[in-house]
Order: structure tokens, then C-alpha cells, then sequence
């Protein structure tokens, strides 16, 4: 009896390690993507263990007559495709603020906001300490300047550590 309780643990702990991937325990770099004019992005992200992990993003844009800055943060679960390829699923959230500042045409406006976000995306894992993702984030704003649905479709390269 104790070899078949034995044998049981030892084939379901093997299967257990067989479908597991790796994630890096951090990765820091740029996600460049198009939603709210925010465009580029500086992401982190932090393993929380097993597969599952916490990113965080920090967009700001400036411009002659308006700047902004917008920070989300997502829990993710990632699941292996094949390979080095995972996907990933999150939802999170959000705070932002703009201001625009007109003075030809005197129109003076500024606007916290906060919103709430979904994430989904695949991502490759080099050989080399380098992580390449695509994903797809839509974010519902409420506030005045961001009070609907936008979607935001994104490339990102992470440096892994």
C-alpha cells in the first residue's frame, strides 16, 4: 500500500513539473503601445510565485500645451503554451491626470481619473535574459477627461532578472 500511495505522489509531483514554466522572479523594460496618447511606458513586473505575477506601468507624455501621466497596475496568471511561449490573462486598474494648457485659444483644463483595466497577451522568453510580449488592454475611465472604453494594443520588451 505504501508503494502504491509512493507512486501515486512521485507521478503526480512529475506531472506537475512537466507542465510548469519558469517566470522571472523580475523584468524591467518598455511596453509601447497607443491608448489615451499615453504611448510609450515603463513596465515592471514581479513574480508572486507559482504562475502568477504583478506588473506595473508608468506612462507620461508632454507635449507644447498639455502633459500627463497614467499608472496601472495588473495581477496576472500566466499559463505555457509551448516552449518558451506563454500566455496571460489580468485585471487591475489605475489612476491618471492631464492638463491642458491652451493659452492661444485660453482653454486651461486639468483631470485626475481613474480606471479599471483587463489584460491578455502572449509572450517569448529568449535563451538570453530578454522577454518580447504582445498584449491587448482594454480600460474603462471614470472621470471627465476619461469616461469611456478605450482599447490599448501594446509591444513590450522586458529585460529579465
Amino acid at each position: 500500500m505504501k508503494k502504491l500511495i509512493l507512486t501515486t505522489f512521485a507521478i503526480f509531483t512529475c506531472l506537475a513539473f512537466v507542465n510548469a514554466q519558469e517566470i522571472a522572479d523580475n523584468a524591467i523594460g518598455l511596453r509601447l503601445g497607443a491608448g489615451d496618447g499615453f504611448g510609450t511606458e515603463i513596465t515592471y513586473q514581479r513574480a508572486l510565485g507559482g504562475n502568477n505575477r504583478l506588473e506595473l506601468d508608468l506612462g507620461w507624455r508632454t507635449g507644447d500645451d498639455f502633459n500627463g501621466f497614467k499608472l496601472a497596475g495588473l495581477y496576472q496568471w500566466i499559463w505555457q503554451l509551448e516552449g518558451d511561449f506563454n500566455w496571460y490573462a489580468g485585471v487591475g486598474g489605475g489612476l491618471g491626470s492631464y492638463s491642458i494648457d491652451d493659452v492661444p485659444n485660453g482653454f486651461d483644463d486639468s483631470e485626475t481619473f481613474v480606471f479599471a483595466a483587463g489584460n491578455v497577451g502572449i509572450e517569448y522568453s529568449f535563451d538570453i535574459p530578454l522577454l518580447l510580449s504582445l498584449d491587448f488592454r482594454p480600460e474603462f475611465g471614470f472621470g471627465d477627461f476619461n469616461d469611456d472604453l478605450d482599447f490599448d494594443i501594446a509591444l513590450s520588451i522586458r529585460y529579465q532578472f
